[in-house]
Formats: structure tokens, sequence, C-alpha cells
């Protein structure tokens, strides 16, 4: 459905997105992930025609961005982070607008799009007087009047409250079930919630691309200790500690009450537990604190992006 060659993006000097590729089937709901600044809305644009790549190749169906982009906007709906709605408009003379740009005369077009987009309760109201929850749905009805194959995101649900967020999930589960949907997004849950396959992006590349349900496997998996011990500093800790069997990595935290402190992170299902207590015994230190938490989404996606973090 949409392929992604080699893409790489500059403004100036900056390289925004740099040598990406990836494959987005029809039916999937993928996420882009990252933190902010990463390239995500600058891959978003170039998807939609809205900016040309400084190098390789995107094509959406059988068609290329550079080569035929009116095909290629037709088969896609775009809600940018800040959905572009006219405040003064009622609801539906908006979406008829919207759908008469794109040769749509049907009424019942109308009224199908707002009931798929729970806004028919606003359809006579002016799109200033909503709250922003409502002005989302206005943006994706808006998005898919003219019933686009592709459906992309830009932060679906900046901005809204905990309500909100719950109900714009759901109705982008809803729409998955019909349509290819990218969700871009920096936040983890949003991904976890309602998303078959994850892209973490940073600094412009790749770090991850895999099924949600893949990441998580890995992510529960692997044990996670906060070690803090008196008598060593941190670098005799992390030596001692790091040459222990069934140990991955060995990472700092800040020091308290003048004790060494450091995150230990295991392989696998492996209880590292017994392992790293007896190590501090031996070598004479004292065993303050030694609490376990299970790796989770959100750990995964600090390490990756925070330019050093172990593969998976």
């Amino acid at each position: 459905m949409i392929s992604v060659n080699n893409v790489s993006k500059y403004y100036g000097d900056f390289c925004a997105v740099n040598d990406i590729s990836f494959v987005i089937r029809r039916g999937e709901i993928t996420g882009l992930l990252g933190p902010n600044g990463a390239g995500k809305t600058t891959t978003l644009r170039m998807l939609t025609c809205y900016l040309a790549p400084d190098g390789g190749r995107i094509s959406v169906g059988d068609h290329l961005v550079d080569e035929n982009p009116l095909e290629v906007k037709r088969m896609i709906g775009y809600l940018p982070e800040s959905a572009p709605l006219y405040a003064d408009m009622m609801v539906c003379d908006y979406l008829a607008y919207i759908g008469r740009l794109h040769g749509i005369e049907e009424k019942d077009r109308l009224r199908e799009i707002s009931a798929m987009c729970g806004i028919r309760e606003v359809m006579h109201k002016n799109i200033g007087e909503l709250s922003k929850g409502y002005r989302q749905r206005v943006g994706l009805a808006h998005a898919m009047i003219h019933d686009p194959e592709i459906l992309i995101l830009d932060e679906p649900t900046s901005g809204l409250d905990p309500n909100q967020i719950v109900e714009i999930r759901g109705l982008i589960k809803e729409i998955g079930k019909r349509k290819t949907v990218i969700l871009s997004t920096h936040i983890l849950s949003e991904v976890e919630a309602t998303c078959d396959r994850v892209i973490i992006i940073d600094h412009g590349g790749i770090v991850v691309d895999s099924r949600t349900s893949e990441l998580k496997s890995a992510a529960g998996g692997s044990m996670r200790l906060s070690v803090r011990a008196k008598g060593a500093g941190f670098g005799d800790l992390a030596a001692v500690l790091g040459a222990l069997s069934g140990v991955k990595a060995v990472e700092p935290l800040d020091d308290t009450e003048g004790l060494s402190a450091a995150t230990v992170r295991g392989e696998g299902g492996i209880d590292i537990r017994p392992a790293v207590f007896a190590a501090v015994r031996d070598a004479g230190w004292d065993l303050y604190e030694m609490a376990t938490e299970r790796e989770t989404l959100e750990h995964v996606f600090r390490r990756l992006t925070r330019g050093g973090g172990d593969e998976l």
C-alpha cells in the first residue's frame, strides 16, 4: 500500500529525515512514534505530497508521490496536529463545502460521515463553539469525507482531556477496521491502545519497526533492578554487576545519601536478584536497596530515543 525507500529530507544543512525505509500494508494501523523533533511530521508531509523528498522514492498504491501527487492525494485523508477548520461556519456547511471540493454532492455521505465520527448532534453548531474533542472529530470527518483508502493522523489526541482521548482512540480503532491508518504521536500509550505495529523514529532515523505485540512481549520478559549500595563507586559497582551471567546492562541512577546507585537490566526471563545480592555481599559492600520492576514499552522507548540504548 505504502512503500518508502531510502528517503531523506533536509532543511538547509539540517537532516530532518535520514535514509528511512518501510512498507505499510493494507489494513494496518501503524504508529509512527518518536520524541518531539524526531522527524515524524516531516515524514507524514512527504507521504501526503506536501513536501518533496530530497532523496529516495515514496509510492502510494501504484503511484509515485513526485509523479502523480493528485492521484496520491485522492487516496489519502490527512488530519494535521491542528485541524485547519473554519470556526465561523456550521459543521454541516463546512463538511458540505469540503465534500464539494472533492466532487461530492450527496447528502447521504454527510449523514454517513457524521454518524461514523459521532458528530450528528453538533452538525448545526458553529465550529468555533465546539470543544476540542468535537473539533478533532470534525477534522476526522473532513479527512474522511472522500472515503480515502489511507488515513494519516498527526498527534490526533493532542490537547484533549482523558475522556476525549478515550473517545478518539475508540474512533480510530473502529476506522482502522476499514482503512489503512498511520498514527503519528510521541505518546506511548497511544500506540499501545490503538496500533497493530510501531515504527520508532529518532533523530530522523528508524530505530525500531515491529509488531506492537512483539515489542511488548520483548519488553515484558526483561527484569530491571534498581540497586543502591555503600562502599563502592559507580564504576566498581557497574564492573562487578556487569560481569554477572544474565546481566545485559548496568546504567547509572542518581546517587542518594552517599550511595552508589544503578539500574541493572537482565536478559530475557532470567532472575538476576540472587547473583546481584551475592556479588555485592562478596565485594564487602553494604546493600541498601534492591527493587524489582519489569521492563515496559516506556523503558524501551526512552532507551532507544536517548541516543545509545542496546537493541532488543
